[in-house]
């Protein structure tokens, strides 16, 4: 069962409806935010809209910042009106490109805000990690984090044991299809720097835990060769958290088991949940 917030309603996700002429439907014109609960407290909230506002903005999407703040406003009633029944709630506020093209542009967008259970951690993922399948091509756009996964996904077609696409466009590590790639090499965490990749909410804690830990952060795009050179790699994301990544295609990292490095970010990561609520 899930819930959306729709022209100033909360009601069952089954009986909202869009019209068909939006273009999130006809061109999957749209961006969106993906947002958890920590103790039923929404995590970095603020942060999460502004890069909504960003990603509306960078899509040619009109009046993105009074849509915001009827977000903010929409998601900050139905948590002090108890109306959902989750223990632990995944938020998705979203906002569609409506009905009309003008030379680009969108001027007469919709929003809506879905609530569902947050999905409960795969098991074992701490233990055993992750694979990733890497690909030749670059998420196009990484300032818009868009609603179309078409093409992050297609490279995994009928691949198994993986969890997501690696963009590796000429060779270079940038990012995973919903996620940001970490990789640890001579102690350092090495990340692609933020105007290749879509500057992620965990990332940024990441950055910050780190730098407050003394762990060294190198903002440079990866190239594939390292992967046999990493001591460890992981993903980051809103709903993942930090993931260790253990297989790269064909690669094995390390000897293909979550490292210390990312165990302790993980660690520090959930110390620091509180400071973000």
């Amino acid at each position: 069962m899930s819930y959306c917030y729709y022209e100033k309603k909360l009601r069952l996700s089954s009986e909202t409806a869009l019209p068909i002429s939006d273009l999130i439907i006809r061109r999957g014109i749209g961006v969106f935010e993906s947002i958890r609960t920590y103790g039923g407290k929404p995590f970095a909230l603020a942060r999460h809209l502004e890069r909504l506002q960003t990603s509306a903005e960078n899509a040619g999407i009109l009046h993105a910042g009074a849509l915001q703040q009827k977000i903010a406003q929409a998601i900050g009633d139905v948590f002090a009106n108890g109306a959902l029944p989750f223990e632990e709630t995944l938020i998705n506020p979203y906002i569609t490109g409506g009905d009309d093209n003008v030379e680009g542009t969108y001027p007469n967008p919709r929003f809506f805000v879905a609530f569902s259970a947050l999905p409960a951690p795969e098991d074992d993922l701490d233990l055993t990690g992750i694979a990733l399948e890497p690909t030749d091509v670059a998420r196009p756009h990484p300032g818009v984090k868009s609603v179309n996964y078409l093409f992050g996904n297609i490279p995994r077609i009928g691949v198994r044991g993986v969890m997501e696409t690696l963009y590796c466009p000429g060779g270079e590590i940038t990012e995973s299809a919903t996620s940001n790639f970490f990789l640890v090499k001579d102690g350092a965490l090495v990340t692609a720097p933020a105007d290749r990749v879509l500057q992620g909410i965990t990332r940024q804690i990441v950055f910050e835990i780190a730098r407050e830990a003394g762990l060294p952060i190198e903002e440079r795009v990866v190239r594939t060769y390292e992967i046999e050179e990493a001591e460890e790699a992981f993903i980051t994301g809103s709903i993942k958290e930090i993931v260790s990544v253990v297989r790269i295609g064909g690669t094995r990292i390390r000897d293909g088991s979550p490292g210390p490095v990312t165990k302790k970010l993980r660690e520090l990561f959930h110390q620091a949940i509180p400071k973000y609520q």
